[in-house]
């Protein structure tokens, strides 16, 4: 029989320590990843990004999307977190749906490059509450160098309790300790101030293309002092008698191309105002609404200057005007340079109107300064229209010069009493080939005298 060795005895009890140590880590870690996994919070279980991710969900700032709960302060949370970082991308997720107060995203401390990606639908509060005494914008980007506006999702500025100017509701069923925003208050009516749906403001590198924007209480789309913008692939829609609703609205912006878009609204498809310059308009499906326009320019006795703009390759159906040129009495500045060409027009009222003695709401006095209107070119528009064909109506102290005419070929959808010829007021340029119907009150050449505009 051998004799008892301690040191035996202390290797066996070396070894089952190792063991032990390493079952219980094993353990531990297993126990640490569970709790890890399980701590989440927010809908869809999951925790602002933190490190190196790009993306900032909204949901993961606090945003129900239930279309019913107030998900502001969620965006504006999640729009600090994401604009901190290069492109990075702000997400409104799909098959959810967010109840959004008046908000600006700024560009104060904020990185290049930014996107804000829409798939699933922003709603608009129809409460007065939620806007005050009134406010020029829903949703606002401001002063941001490289923001991209995309995706498949929807904006709805639910306009219809701005338009009818009128109770939303019945003040006796409307609680007014509610934090609710889909109901009007005791007063029922909306401020008198509309805003508009999307503004860019004091951007540059500025792209919107995939979503879809409707009823919006004003203007849907606007850029105003903005530079290098982009606009495809995207769609506006309300009704064709909804007020001053504007598809894409143009102020103070340089270098423009909108093209691939379908716009449907109560006002101009596009208006494009004072300041704008250098842009590109093409393949766009227009109506209902008014038309293309440049203007209304010159108001209450201002300057604008608008220059080098193409419009082409457009569908326009069921509109007041085709394109337009609309400027106020008095105004000031130019618009010159300015190309249409290649316009299908359908059932249009006027589809070619030059309009210098713009009056909105009548009681305008006449005036003897303008906006003058020089190099304006019509190429090969064709359709039919209901009232008048062309109608160009420009200033006896500054006659419209350099309007060249070639390829019209516009056609009454039926003959009746109710129709003009073309008409033609203080209009000189020329007819490049011959027009359907004859345009025989254009006057050739320049014209003898006209009086002073200031420059732009």
């Amino acid at each position: 029989m051998r004799s008892f060795n301690p040191y035996n005895i202390t290797i066996i009890i070396l070894i089952a320590f190792l063991v032990c140590s390493s079952s219980f880590s094993s353990c531990s870690a297993r126990k640490s990843k569970k709790a890890k996994k399980g701590h989440h919070k927010g809908k869809g279980g999951s925790t602002p990004p933190t490190g190196g991710s790009t993306t900032f969900n909204v949901l993961d700032y606090g945003a129900k999307g239930d279309g019913k709960t107030d998900d502001t302060k969620a965006f504006q949370a999640a729009w600090t977190a994401a604009c901190k970082k290069q492109a990075s991308t702000m997400l409104v997720p799909s098959s959810s749906t967010f109840l959004v107060k008046p908000i600006s995203f700024l560009g104060a401390g904020c990185s290049s490059d930014i996107v804000f990606q829409l798939d699933g639908k922003i709603i608009a509060p129809t409460s007065s509450r939620a806007w005050g005494k009134g406010l020029q914008h829903w949703i606002e980007f401001k002063n941001l160098k490289g923001i991209t506006f995309k995706g498949s999702g929807t904006l709805d500025g639910q306009g219809s309790v701005w338009w009818k100017d009128s109770q939303t509701s019945d003040p006796s069923e409307v609680d007014t300790h509610s934090d609710d925003m889909r109901t009007s208050d005791k007063s029922g009516k909306m401020p008198s101030t509309k805003p508009t749906a999307l503004r860019f403001y004091g951007s540059s590198k500025v792209t919107v293309t995939g979503i879809t924007i409707v009823n919006s209480p004003q203007f849907h789309l606007k850029f105003d002092d903005c530079n290098g913008v982009q606009v495809f692939d995207m769609s506006v829609s309300s009704p064709g008698d909804s007020p001053n609703t504007d598809g894409i609205h143009l102020q103070n912006t340089q270098n423009v191309v909108i093209h691939g878009t379908k716009l449907a609204c109560g006002d101009d498809c596009i208006s494009i105002q004072t300041g704008s310059s250098n842009v590109y308009i093409h393949d766009v499906n227009c109506g209902p609404g008014h038309g293309i326009s440049i203007g209304s320019l010159g108001e209450d006795n201002t300057k604008a200057c608008v220059s080098n703009i193409t419009v082409r390759d457009i569908t326009i159906q069921n509109t007041m005007t085709g394109v337009r040129i609309k400027t106020w009495q008095g105004g000031s500045g130019s618009v010159q340079n300015v190309k249409f060409s290649n316009i299908q027009v359908s059932e249009v009222e006027a589809p070619i109107v030059i309009d210098q003695y713009y009056c909105d709401g009548g009681g305008c006095t006449n005036k003897t300064s303008a906006v003058a209107v020089s190099g304006i070119s019509y190429e090969n528009i064709k359709g039919t229209y209901t009232k008048k064909p062309v109608y160009f109506a420009c200033s006896d102290s500054l006659p419209c010069k350099g309007i060249s005419l070639a390829t019209i070929q516009l056609k009454a959808v039926q003959e009746s009493k109710g129709l003009y010829k073309p008409f033609c007021w203080e209009t000189y340029g020329e007819l490049r080939t011959s027009t359907e119907p004859p345009i025989d009150c254009l006057k050739t050449g320049k014209p003898p005298s006209s009086g002073k505009s200031s420059s732009c």
